[in-house]
């Protein structure tokens, strides 16, 4: 079989599949079902181009790997093809463990693990399926593979990850301020002492990097209209899960149902093969088909949850800097009490608060190393004469209030 296929990508043109054994991954259903998975979760709501996936973006994320690998090895670094092919998998299969729509139903599917964990749990299981060909892509990804700068190009505050987010992110919604250089970063890539470094000449490039995403959290990430259908979709599941632990009868396709019928400890979900094998069948297909059933539940509150998320009859959302007013919450949610005619614990689903948080950049988290003209590393923040960078190193918090716009 012809395995040496290319891949028409919007945003890259012409992609290339290296190798058999990542055209076979790619192959694999555990790497197809990305193909379901929303990258973006519920933003094609507010941006309506915002439709690609997960599967679009690892294979993004994989080219630009393929040119860091490339500019490396023409500034002397010794990279064998071993490990250009494992650090070529490590990001392919970064985001394998997603779950579907992505961060917006993270924490509701299964508790207390993170999709990073899920992705190094299928790893897992993909190479004992491969015969242990995944075993130098296993420990880039987990950080322990002796070469550090391997595992930094998978995972840190500038790597292929995130390139390929904001690029991706920032064409599909047409949010130009989220729009980077990445071309010119790869090639000003380097290492130092075993660490990714960016040449000095670089040093604008990767300022850019950080405003713009900064700027792409703000309009797109954490727009409060995005924020508003999460909230909403976290709270359908919330409601269907705690129905079907009262008794009652609710519909969901086989996958789902393993989720829902009863919560699943972090220690058994590591430890049952059954729970992974039923999440690797779980996209956004299952959650959706869900909803417009549930859309007709006799139960009131998950009934219209699932109504408005269809319609797109979203929460308002305030955004401030101080803690919303608890009066004000209070008479909302009695208004909620006497217009739909529910309980006070059940208007928490229509009248609730939150936090969110934006920093662009976390200093001595696996931190921007430049590299100067005099061999010197400084970290960006340092390097750069852009007074606003360390203003970007702040985590800035936020309060919001989410409730029904009847209800005022």
């Amino acid at each position: 079989m012809n395995k040496k296929k290319i891949i028409n990508d919007p945003v890259y043109g012409f992609i290339s599949i290296p190798t058999e054994l990542v055209f076979d991954l790619i192959e694999h259903p555990y790497f197809q079902r990305l193909r379901y998975i929303k990258q973006l979760g519920m933003t094609h709501l507010v941006y309506p181009g915002a439709l690609h996936t997960r599967f679009h973006h690892a294979l993004g994320a994989m080219y630009l790997m393929g040119m860091a690998i490339e500019t490396l090895r023409n500034k002397g670094h010794d990279i064998s093809s071993k490990e250009e092919e494992a650090v070529i998998i490590a990001i392919l299969l970064h985001d394998i463990g997603h779950g579907p729509f992505s961060h917006a139903l993270e924490e509701s599917i299964v508790e207390n693990i993170s999709h990073e964990d899920i992705s190094a749990m299928l790893m897992n299981k993909l190479n004992t399926q491969f015969d242990g060909r995944l075993s130098m892509a296993i420990e880039i990804f987990n950080g322990t593979y002796p070469r550090q700068f391997l595992h930094q190009l998978v995972s840190s505050q500038l790597d292929m990850d995130r390139m390929d987010y904001l690029n991706r992110d920032s064409f599909f919604t047409g949010v130009s301020e989220g729009v980077i250089s990445s071309d010119r970063i790869i090639k000003m890539l380097n290492v130092k002492d075993d660490h990714i470094a960016v040449e000095e000449k670089g040093i604008y490039s990767v300022e850019k990097f950080l405003i713009a995403r900064r700027l792409m959290y703000w309009q797109v990430y954490l727009h409060k209209t995005v924020i508003a259908a999460e909230q909403l979709l976290a709270n359908i599941l919330k409601r269907s899960r705690e129905l079907v632990l009262m008794g009652e009868s609710v519909f969901t396709t086989p996958a789902l149902s393993h989720f829902l019928a009863k919560p699943i400890s972090r220690d058994a979900f590591m430890n049952e093969d059954h729970h992974l094998d039923n999440f690797a069948s779980l996209d956004d297909t299952d959650i959706m088909a869900a909803v417009k059933v549930w859309a007709m539940h006799h139960d009131f509150v998950l009934a219209k949850l699932c109504n408005d998320l269809v319609h797109r009859n979203l929460y308002k959302v305030d955004i401030t800097n101080e803690a919303p007013d608890k009066q004000f919450i209070t008479e909302l949610s009695n208004r909620a009490v006497k217009k739909y005619g529910i309980t006070p614990q059940e208007a928490s689903y229509f009248v609730f608060e939150d936090t969110i948080r934006n920093n662009a950049y976390k200093p001595g988290d696996g931190n921007i190393r430049i590299l100067m003209k005099n061999g010197m590393i400084k970290d960006i923040t340092a390097a750069s004469d852009n007074s606003n960078l360390e203003a970007l190193a702040k985590t800035v918090k936020k309060y919001i209030l989410c409730y029904k716009k009847d209800l005022t």
